[in-house]
């Protein structure tokens, strides 16, 4: 929209008098053009890569230093506003916001700290192109990265968003900050199926693809029950760099890209050893200034989950860090860190813990992952370190726990985090049955084979996409966890906020409140003739025996929630798994009972 005749006579003597027309000084045309620059600290992004005329320009400023105050916009008829953001992140520290209906011109995009100038770049709308970054994983792409995770997965804290895949993720504009990036409506039909440990690689050479930047993976071993996975050369993909770099690769190349490399990627990608350089990822230190989201998590038995964000304690209220995973079904799901979500145990088959992606640099010979030695913090890129590899189990959790509520928490909050956790856990698993149960009836008479051994962790086909032994195992420790909060307490009184009560007066207090909160959580569940059963958490503890032999999708849906000849809801069940997969059943049952995953 132009600007009224009567106004434009004052904009230009404001202007010739050195002023913007909110009365600001403005510097001498060529010191501002100077000073408009954009630094490796701080980086403001725009998407799309080409902006137009009356379409919606979106803005991002990320910052690894520092906090930002507020985003700047000066139009191309000089006239300054302050766009309207939300915040995030610490660190990086991002604010997002966008700009609608931007007029033909260039714009200049000022982020500002302490009311002075942290960032600033310039774009031109219409006949212009946005700026790309390097080409390098560099500080400023890795933070980029880290804020687009945690925009990604945005939700209200006190929600579980949960997807059927990735793809509704990605073909969300108000969640994808580079939805149709490159401008030819490369997301509109694109496949992203990914499942678990292909999760956090896809969303990598997603935003690679967008961005022109290199990637390599390298193919793995699964280790064995004495060794972790080991690795061979990397493979590099450098088609979406180059002499394409104004429009980007095509939606097919990427398609081709991403199928070779979920062919090629597994759950022992992940699990390489602490120490290994010849890996896709390397360990990180346990800080908040080094656990950005992106940063994965690989649990000693082959699951991986994805940081996508930290919500900072606030007064009496838990802190929560929370994460993504995929499932074989290729669901996706946001949760909470805690020990029923995020496994850990050291064992020589795994390097299990917190990783982050190794970054890939161009050089006159190629493209290289970076070596351990150069991830020594002074690039401000995550740190490698070797912390992760002393810890126990329990030294980990408190470490996290500190990490996460560092003022620390009065017993009874934790008791409600951990059991707003435990239910969490319940309704994915609610979810999880339900996708095996529409599997079976849409296929009457079908029989899910059945793997031998420890195979029924980590097989392939309908067993690894309907049947749950994996999440059934991490759930029946997830509810040791709930009831063994009160030997926390006692074990780590510094972790909590006694107010002047001893540790066994605390814990006492958490035994006596926890059988009464059994009885007021439940979740529901579809019996096999449709009419809906409802189990109090008491309920699903009485029935852990049954859990142990739950997994199997050959089973009725209320032998899968634990019901047994002697409860009331086992009466509609109409489907058996073979006797000969019964049998392996309970001979596997003392793993679950023990809860402890068998080795390779």
């Amino acid at each position: 929209m132009s600007t009224p005749r009567s106004i434009r006579l004052p904009i230009v003597l404001l202007t010739l008098l050195g002023l913007s027309p909110l009365g600001v000084l403005l510097p001498d045309t060529a010191e501002a053009a100077d000073a408009c620059r954009q630094v490796e600290q701080v980086r403001i992004w725009t998407a799309p890569l080409q902006p137009s005329p009356g379409a919606p320009l979106e803005i991002i400023a990320v910052a690894t230093d520092a906090d930002l105050g507020e985003v700047l916009i000066t139009d191309p008829a000089g006239r300054q506003t302050s766009l309207r953001t939300a915040r995030a992140g610490g660190p990086p520290w991002s604010l997002y916001g966008t700009q609608f209906r931007p007029v033909a011109g260039t714009y200049r995009i000022e982020t500002t700290r302490a009311g002075q100038v942290a960032g600033c770049t310039e774009i031109t709308v219409g006949g212009g192109s946005g700026e790309r970054g390097s080409g390098d994983w560099d500080l400023a792409t890795e933070a980029f990265y880290s804020a687009w995770i945690e925009h990604l997965f945005e939700a209200p804290p006190e929600q579980s968003p949960s997807f059927d895949s990735l793809g509704p993720v990605l073909r969300d504009p108000e969640r994808n900050l580079l939805f149709n990036y490159l401008g030819n409506g490369e997301d509109n039909r694109l496949p992203a199926e990914p499942d678990c440990a292909d999760l956090p690689y896809f969303l990598r050479t997603y935003f690679a693809w967008k961005l022109g930047l290199p990637i390599a993976y390298r193919p793995c071993t699964r280790g064995s029950r004495s060794s972790p996975p080991t690795c061979q050369a990397p493979i590099a993909e450098t088609r979406f760099v180059g002499s394409s770099i104004d429009q980007g690769a095509s939606a097919e190349v990427f398609a081709e890209a991403s199928r070779k490399l979920m062919d090629t990627v597994h759950s022992g990608s992940a699990r390489t050893a602490l120490g290994d350089e010849a890996t896709d990822v390397y360990p990180v230190a346990l800080d908040r200034a080094t656990l950005w989201p992106g940063t994965i998590f690989a649990d000693p038995y082959g699951h991986i989950m994805v940081i996508v964000k930290w919500l900072p304690q606030r007064g009496r209220e838990s802190g929560l860090l929370l994460a993504v995973d995929a499932q074989p079904d290729n669901s996706v799901t946001r949760k909470r860190f805690w020990e029923g979500t995020f496994l850990f145990a050291q064992t020589p088959s795994a390097g299990p813990g917190f990783k982050a992606f190794r970054p890939v640099v161009q050089t006159s010979g190629g493209v290289r992952q970076l070596p351990n030695s150069a991830l020594d913090g002074r690039s401000g890129l995550q740190p490698f370190s070797l912390e992760q590899a002393a810890l126990s189990p329990a030294d980990l959790y408190a470490r996290m726990q500190q990490l996460i509520n560092p003022q620390g928490l009065e017993p009874e909050v934790a008791y409600a985090a951990t059991l707003d956790a435990l239910m969490e856990q319940l309704e994915t698993r609610v979810t999880s049955v339900e996708n095996g149960e529409a599997y079976m009836r849409s296929r009457p008479g079908t029989l899910v084979p059945m793997p031998s051994g420890p195979a029924i962790f980590e097989t392939t086909g309908p067993w690894e996409d309907y049947a749950t032994p994996s999440r059934d195992m991490r759930l029946l420790i997830a509810m040791n966890v709930l009831v063994e909060l009160p030997e926390r307490i006692r074990r780590y009184p510094e972790l909590f906020v006694l107010q002047g009560r001893s540790p066994s007066d605390a814990a006492a207090r958490i035994e006596r409140l926890n059988p009464q909160r059994m009885d007021e959580r439940f979740i529901t569940y579809t019996r096999s003739d449709g009419t809906p059963w409802r189990l109090s958490l008491r309920d699903i503890y009485d029935r852990r025996a049954g859990f142990e032999i739950g997994y199997n999708p050959n089973d009725c849906v209320e032998r899968r929630w634990g019901a047994s000849p002697e409860t009331p809801d086992e009466a509609t069940c109409r489907r058996r798994a073979p006797a000969d997969q019964r049998a392996r059943m309970e001979e596997y049952r003392p793993w679950f009972r023990d809860r402890v995953r068998p080795p390779r």
